[in-house]
């Protein structure tokens, strides 16, 4: 009897250990398929878009925030696995990824090698935000991607502050509407042909951005050239 048991004590932990190696063989492949599926589409961003400066790819799941702005310091973005929860495909993922290149492509422009590019995107971080989410749209559409994408990406996973007056960013609704207003005016193709009209998420940004798409409607049809006033 006691041998009975050790066999079949022996045969649980054989068969425990082959479940686990398998199970860590899983999550080691889906780790590789989702840091291949981020370079994949970076790569695509940079060559599309002929930015002949080294930027390169990183995916962690990690969620501790890596200290000095990777993406200004080493021109390495960072991916965290809390943030690419929110993504639901090609065109969220080269939204995200495109603010990145962005603000690593700066880091490389001014004197001192990147150095003055870079110390300016620190001390004026909400004026670069803006100025990043643009320029990500531009990097989208050169590469295929449907820019639309950085709007339902952004509405999902930036929450939504009572003010920005003290803080480095800006109101998230601030920039959804600067973002909308720039797809607008520059590529409407994707807001006439929306494929993401019957989403969920582009559904919840029409009904939470109806005041500064107002904002924006009124002052096409009357000409203003001031600037709006967001929030």
């Amino acid at each position: 009897m006691k041998k009975i048991l050790i066999i079949i004590v022996s045969m649980l932990f054989i068969f425990s250990s082959k479940v686990y190696a398998v199970q860590e063989a899983q999550i080691i492949l889906n780790d590789m398929n989702i840091q291949n599926r981020i370079s994949e589409i970076g790569l695509k961003l940079l060559n599309a878009n002929k930015i002949d400066k080294r930027i390169v790819f990183a995916y962690t799941k990690d969620d501790k925030l890596i200290k000095g702005e990777p993406s200004l310091t080493k021109r390495q973005i960072v991916i965290y696995k809390e943030g690419l929860k929110y993504v639901t495909d090609d065109n969220e993922l080269a939204g995200m990824l495109s603010r990145e290149i962005c603000k690593a492509l700066e880091s490389y422009l001014g004197p001192v090698r990147g150095f003055v590019g870079s110390a300016q995107i620190k001390a004026a971080p909400k004026k670069y935000e803006i100025f990043f989410d643009k320029r990500a749209v531009d990097l989208m559409v050169m590469a295929g991607y449907n820019p639309i994408g950085l709007i339902t990406y952004i509405n999902k996973s930036a929450p939504q502050k009572r003010y920005d007056i003290f803080s480095s960013h800006n109101l998230t609704s601030k920039r959804l509407a600067y973002i909308y207003e720039y797809i607008y005016t520059k590529y409407p193709i994707f807001l006439k042909e929306n494929e993401y009209i019957n989403t969920q998420a582009y559904q919840n940004f029409l009904l939470t951005s109806m005041e500064n798409r107002k904002k924006f409607q009124d002052k096409t049809e009357k000409g203003y050239k001031n600037e709006l006033k967001y929030e």
